[in-house]
């Protein structure tokens, strides 16, 4: 995928109340970066793949990796209120050519402040415009905690599908199994694979 461009808001997410704005995260976003995700981290362990604890030792600029263009993160995008950050969500590819036709959406998470604002489906119909962009992309999967039925609902909504389910994913520190649902949505409905893909 070619860099993308920093555009304003009306080109990355269309509709959002007053005052809210989704945009791709640059250097200067790291540190309210990581304070999210390490908040959301610690409030919802059940949530997500990361621990909180092992996440929590990371400074700021080791998240420079999920940066437009850098190593396999395609975009992350954040969604802020004024100066207040909201929610994120990040999209990798894998280089390698058999399967660079597939984008990743990982680190989905929006504050609980802000739930129920639209502000998820905002952040995933705005990642999938502009993975739509790359048109050597062809599929894009997420992995969501089953119990996370809210979640699953809005990937649902966005064209997501379950094709399988990888039982006991996740084990908690209390011991605690969890099994997550893996999705898909196809961003080119009928366009088969392309050759040798």
């Amino acid at each position: 995928m070619s860099k993308l461009p920093d555009a304003p808001r009306s080109r990355i997410a269309q509709g959002l109340p007053p005052g809210l704005e989704i945009r791709l995260m640059r250097e200067a976003d790291l540190k309210s970066y990581k304070a999210l995700r390490d908040a959301m981290l610690a409030r919802h362990e059940e949530a997500f793949t990361s621990d909180a604890a092992a996440e929590r030792g990371r400074d700021a600029e080791s998240y420079r990796s999920r940066l437009s263009g850098a190593g396999h993160c395609l975009f992350t995008l954040l969604a802020w209120d004024g100066p207040q950050l909201l929610g994120a969500l990040s999209a990798e590819r894998d280089s390698r050519a058999k399967i660079r036709h597939i984008a990743h959406i990982v680190g989905m998470m929006v504050d609980e402040a802000a739930q129920g604002r639209g502000l998820g489906r905002a952040l995933m119909q705005a990642a999938l415009a502009l993975l739509a962009q790359d048109e050597a992309l062809q599929l894009v999967t997420l992995s969501v905690t089953r119990s996370n039925r809210p979640a699953r609902r809005l990937y649902e909504r966005c064209g997501f599908v379950r094709y399988g389910r990888l039982e006991g994913a996740i084990v908690l520190p209390d011991g605690r199994l969890l099994d997550k649902d893996l999705m898909v949505h196809r961003l080119r409905p009928g366009v088969p694979p392309a050759p040798g893909a």
